[in-house]
């Protein structure tokens, strides 16, 4: 394969993991061209971004790939892909990174994803699922708590509450079936798991999986783990819970057995595949949840980590061929931190004047990630709940974060919010 074989390439998304599959495309000497739709300020200064319509038949977006010759899709969001992208382009004989319609339920549904694991036996925790108030409520109610509730479709990772009394729970459960906060009016509610979680993420072709360096999320808003579930917060990798003991247990009980079932379903699944877990004290680990794409800000530490070319993977994802390729992994450590809209997760203002992000134009230490932001002129604004991540590597996790933190101070804008301790303690268990 030469270097002159290069590709066209359009991504779909616009939050801070589609700049990273971004940044990570324009390292390779094989981009010939990159569209990203729609993409953000960040994604613009590597490609070109269009506007394509993502409704549910995807014409607009098949008549495009066909009209400029694209050779690869890839597809940053879930909801895409729940909504069957995938299916409408291999009926187009059209290469795309993301799986099948029935494949992404194992992110599109909690309860499918569940009776999955459940028939794989693949170990997650107790579960039983619910479409009314009254039975979940009396369930909550027998069973005590801590108890985990889960809405069941897609809910931008805000759907889960952790709920250590009664009052959180019933609230949950209000959210869900009477003030209908989700797509869906089911839940799945799980026993507590005690650990620390952590996120594995794996290229998988149908045939074969490969799994990448490991990473830790920090979903709630607050320092210390507290407060409401966010989409994220901040991250690093690889993660300290998940040491050679757990690893080889996860690939044994979970990632193996994983692909096992997508096989024996009959399952089209050529993309990304997500397992959050929580590792035990014991050295086991249970599934949190599957996500048929990469995790955001999982995706910023991980794809910052990644030496091997991510075009030559696509290709070897979409022709079965993973069992092919070395993937090489850079050895040192990444820690990224999410600056947010003050009030998010909650109610958050957007338009908001940014400065100082003319830092890092000028250096190669750390990298700066656009998740919710758009330009107006030259002025760039807050456009979302998460705004920007800030990104740096070192030989260890706590002087990445540093350099992180160090680069943070040159950003303000108004009600800009961040965790203070994101890779500084890292947790095992």
């Amino acid at each position: 394969m030469t270097h002159t074989d290069t590709k066209r390439i359009l991504l779909i998304g616009s939050g801070g993991r589609e700049h990273a599959i971004a940044l990570a495309l324009s390292r390779s000497p094989r981009l010939a061209k990159l569209y990203v739709s729609p993409g953000n300020p960040g994604t613009q200064a590597i490609g070109e971004s269009i506007h394509l319509s993502m409704d549910n038949n995807f014409d607009a977006v098949i008549e495009f790939v066909k009209q400029n010759n694209i050779d690869i899709t890839i597809v940053g969001p879930e909801q895409p892909l729940v909504d069957g992208i995938a299916d409408r382009f291999l009926a187009e004989d059209l290469v795309i990174i993301g799986p099948s319609k029935d494949a992404a339920q194992l992110e599109g549904s909690k309860a499918f994803a569940k009776s999955f694991m459940k028939k794989y036996n693949i170990p997650t925790a107790e579960y039983a699922v619910f479409d009314d108030y009254d039975s979940a409520k009396d369930y909550v109610k027998t069973h005590g708590c801590p108890i985990v509730i889960k809405a069941d479709g897609l809910a931008s990772g805000k759907g889960v509450v952790v709920a250590h009394d009664e009052h959180t729970a019933i609230d949950a459960l209000e959210s869900v079936f009477v003030h209908h906060k989700f797509s869906s009016n089911r839940v799945v509610i799980e026993s507590f798991l005690e650990g620390v979680e952590a996120s594995l993420m794996a290229f998988v072709d149908g045939n074969h999986i490969v799994h990448m360096v490991s990473a830790q999320d920090h979903k709630p808003i607050y320092d210390g783990d507290k407060g409401p579930n966010t989409g994220g917060m901040g991250c690093f990798s690889p993660s300290m819970a998940l040491n050679p003991l757990v690893e080889s247990y996860v690939l044994e009980s979970i990632v193996n057995p994983t692909l096992y079932g997508i096989q024996s379903e009959g399952m089209d699944f050529r993309g990304i595949l997500y397992f959050g877990l929580m590792i035990h004290t014991n050295n086991r680990a249970s599934v949190v949840e599957y996500n048929t794409r990469f995790g955001d800000p999982e995706a910023q530490v991980v794809l910052n980590r990644l030496d091997t070319d991510l075009i030559t993977i696509c290709e070897a994802i979409h022709n079965r061929t993973l069992d092919t390729l070395t993937i090489d992994w850079d050895v040192k450590q990444a820690v990224c931190v999410v600056l947010t809209s003050g009030g998010y997760p909650n109610h958050y203002d957007v338009g908001i004047p940014i400065h100082g992000t003319e830092i890092f134009e000028t250096t190669d230490s750390y990298t700066l990630i656009h998740a919710g932001t758009r330009l107006e002129g030259d002025q760039l604004l807050t456009n979302g709940g998460r705004v920007l991540g800030v990104l740096a590597k070192s030989w260890d996790i706590p002087s990445a974060a540093e350099l992180a933190y160090n680069a943070i101070g040159h950003i303000h804008y108004q009600g800009m919010y961040y965790r203070k301790d994101i890779g500084l303690k890292p947790k095992t268990v």
